[in-house]
């Protein structure tokens, strides 16, 4: 499965495929945005950016996934956004059992685990639904829906018969990991900045000036906002979108750091602990973009210091994804807005 992923659902040029969709809902973020302004200057409130950065993430996944933004329909649309919304808030929750299984009854009292089956037997019927679309004909397009469908018969090497169950899983990852590590990602980049005004000042002059005169700013441009991708890094630094990476297990006894490990223990590794450790880190605690400048150190899994998407085989196939939307969606808000705290807040 990971490698269905990596070849053909998540290889940079699969990606670059789908560049036209994060375009067309970044343009339509900024509109939504001069809309919000418009109307709050008649009614003195402010935008709630991290909203409509939510709504972003998930049409640009939905398109890219099942190729419609459910956010658009009539009828059922509101059901449907209600039901992602409630994956997305499940995703983000402790569940105890999980760390400590004796104690799972609590997450039984507190009604976790009633939510987790109603949300997963709405999920399971909003993608059955997906599939039948596409089977039918109902669907037009080449979207991850399509690819999935047809690897059975296009590629004997897989070395797996996908089956329903398992397009669903894998549709269900995209949208988890598609989303929710974007959007906490900007959302952290924009509370950053805001906090450190100089600091946005350099990365809005820098994007300004490589757009130039253009009403728009294209994926192309990106490559020369390099101070526009150290922002980034320094926030994936001090804001790991997962702080705890996904468990492993060990598969024999290994020794580490001088550390005896047992074969079948639980390995948790906290890359928001690392991100932030001064024996690796000059001024850990301060945000820095500037420490990027000139260094090689990425976040790709080369650098142990720095490893928010993991790394190895294991690490996280959509790094490529979750970038293409999180420095084009920045860059759209640094060249088209100024941006403040609401009247009377302080950073």
């Amino acid at each position: 499965v990971p490698r269905i992923c990596v070849l053909h659902l998540l290889s940079l040029k699969r990606v670059q495929s789908f560049r036209y969709v994060r375009e067309e809902e970044a343009a339509l973020l900024v509109d939504k945005i001069r809309a919000t302004v418009a109307a709050a200057a008649t009614t003195s409130s402010t935008v709630d950016v991290s909203q409509l950065v939510v709504n972003l993430t998930n049409d640009v996944t939905c398109r890219v996934a099942f190729g419609r933004k459910y956010s658009a329909e009539g009828g059922g649309a509101a059901k449907i956004q209600a039901t992602l919304a409630e994956f997305a808030a499940l995703l983000g929750t402790v569940e105890i059992g999980e760390f400590v299984p004796w104690l799972g009854w609590i997450d039984r009292l507190r009604g976790l685990d009633r939510r987790v089956r109603n949300n997963s037997r709405e999920l399971d019927a909003m993608l059955e639904r997906v599939l039948e679309d596409h089977c039918s004909g109902n669907e037009e397009g080449d979207d991850l829906v399509d690819v999935l469908l047809s690897i059975n018969d296009k590629d004997e090497n897989v070395g797996i018969a996908l089956t329903r169950s398992n397009i669903k899983a894998l549709l269900l990852d995209m949208f988890a990991a598609g989303t929710d590590t974007s959007f906490t990602t900007i959302d952290w980049i924009m509370a950053e900045l805001i906090k450190h005004p100089k600091i946005m000042e350099r990365a809005q002059e820098e994007v300004r000036r490589v757009v130039g005169s253009s009403p728009n700013v294209e994926e192309e441009l990106l490559e020369g906002m390099y101070y526009l991708k150290d922002v980034v890094k320094e926030t994936l630094r001090l804001h790991a979108p997962i702080p705890l990476l996904v468990p492993r297990e060990t598969i024999e006894d290994t020794q580490l750091e001088g550390f005896d490990i047992p074969a079948k223990t639980r390995v948790i590794i906290n890359a928001w602990a690392i991100g932030r450790d001064p024996k690796l880190w000059e001024r850990a605690e301060e945000f820095w973009p500037e420490r990027f400048t000139n260094s090689p150190i990425d976040f790709r899994g080369q650098y142990f210091e720095f490893i928010p998407f993991g790394s190895g085989r294991r690490g996280c196939p959509g790094i490529n994804f979750a970038m293409s939307v999180i420095e084009l969606v920045l860059a759209n808000l640094l060249y088209h807005f100024d941006w403040e705290l609401p009247h009377g807040m302080k950073r």
